[in-house]
């Protein structure tokens, strides 16, 4: 069942959104090398403490144990932070976070590049963005999710490189993932369809080589399996009567 949303509740996940994206935008200053993952994981809750009411969603939930995930290179998403893990020139830093407000939700993520980063991995960042965007234009009153899916997949095959099939983007508000999942590939018109005022959360996430991959041994982590590079990026869409609206921009 997908759930719509009110108007206020939507303005609730507006406000929470705002200070998603704030977070980000700062992290740009604050990733840097030398630093560590769990530096990024500290800045964020010192940040969210600014926020009244506000909490790091990811923390706890089924387990995790950290406030956001820190994923590098040919890692994917639910990279831990780690006071040993060190950034490195070059490399690509993938962070996603979520923030609770007043009982509800929103999901976001970007995926930075460190100092001098090779041609083939500033690319793939690019490539990875623009699928996203073209993503969020079909999210609208109607489209299904297959729409959706599919013109990213479209986006990042054409440009050599592949879609992670084993996580999808979701539903999200008053539960952090819920109905419908939203896959980033597939067949237009396949799929739920979307619901007004409603909330999705779409999030490419892309592989330079086989979009196959392995969980690392604390769990969480997972990893490109021919160890090629990845990127995530990931907003959180109501789905309104004039369109897309991006609750974390």
């Amino acid at each position: 069942m997908i759930e719509a949303l009110t108007g206020d509740e939507l303005l609730v996940m507006r406000e929470a959104g705002k200070a998603a994206a704030t977070a980000l935008k700062k992290l740009r200053k604050v990733i840097k090398p030398g630093i560590t993952t769990k530096d990024i994981e500290n800045f964020f809750e010192n940040f969210l403490a600014r926020y009244p009411g506000m909490s790091a969603a990811f923390k706890g939930y089924k387990g995790y144990p950290a406030a956001l995930c820190v994923s590098i290179n040919e890692e994917i998403i639910h990279g831990i932070p780690a006071a040993e893990r060190l950034v490195a020139n070059g490399d690509l830093v993938s962070v996603d976070l979520g923030i609770k407000y007043k009982g509800l939700y929103v999901d976001t993520a970007y995926t930075y590049m460190v100092g001098k980063v090779p041609p083939q991995a500033r690319k793939l960042v690019a490539v990875s963005l623009k699928s996203l965007l073209f993503g969020i234009k079909r999210a609208r009153i109607g489209a299904t999710v297959g729409d959706i899916g599919s013109c990213i997949q479209e986006c990042v095959e054409t440009n050599g490189f592949s879609v992670i099939r084993k996580f999808v983007g979701h539903g999200i508000g008053k539960m952090l993932h819920c109905a419908p999942e939203v896959p980033n590939f597939g067949h237009t018109g396949s799929g739920a369809s979307l619901v007004e005022n409603t909330a999705i959360a779409i999030e490419p996430m892309v592989s330079a080589g086989g979009y196959d991959l392995d969980i690392l041994s604390d769990g969480w982590t997972a990893k490109t399996k021919d160890n090629s590079l990845s990127a995530h990026f990931e907003h959180t869409v109501a789905i309104t009567k004039k369109g897309p609206w991006v609750l974390t921009a």
